[in-house]
């Protein structure tokens, strides 16, 4: 009896719920970024009209910064996780290429792989 590829559910289910959860993350993280660019720039018109010290200012821009940092690092990381479980979705969807069959009156043709290509060998131009 011929069977026909099946594809399995349960990893493909995995994998795109890795991906949904990686991109909510990289969406989170740069919310999280803007919030703290508004915080900051609040922080500098503060500083503008004498509400806040240089000093107080300038311990403000290394938290900021560091903070920056991380959430960027975050941002890459989950980004790297979405493309990594996007092309793993790609291969298993890659792997459901239909093989052809046909229908005649002594039973079912077909079956075969296709072929691969030859390679062809190329001259060397002198």
């Amino acid at each position: 009896m011929v069977k026909v590829k099946m594809m399995n559910e349960e990893l493909f289910a995995k994998t795109l719920k890795e991906f949904n959860v990686a991109g909510e993350l990289v969406r989170a993280r740069q919310e999280e970024k803007q919030g703290l660019l508004d915080e900051f720039d609040t922080e500098c018109k503060r500083f503008f009209f004498g509400k806040i010290s240089e000093r107080a200012l300038s311990s403000s821009v290394k938290k900021t910064n560091n903070e920056l940092h991380r959430l960027e690092g975050e941002i890459r990381l989950n980004m790297s996780k979405a493309r990594s479980a996007g092309d793993r979705a790609l291969k298993i969807i890659s792997a459901q290429v239909p093989v052809h069959y046909r229908a005649t009156l002594s039973g079912l043709v077909g079956g075969a792989a296709k072929k691969p290509k030859k390679k062809r060998h190329h001259k060397k131009r002198r």
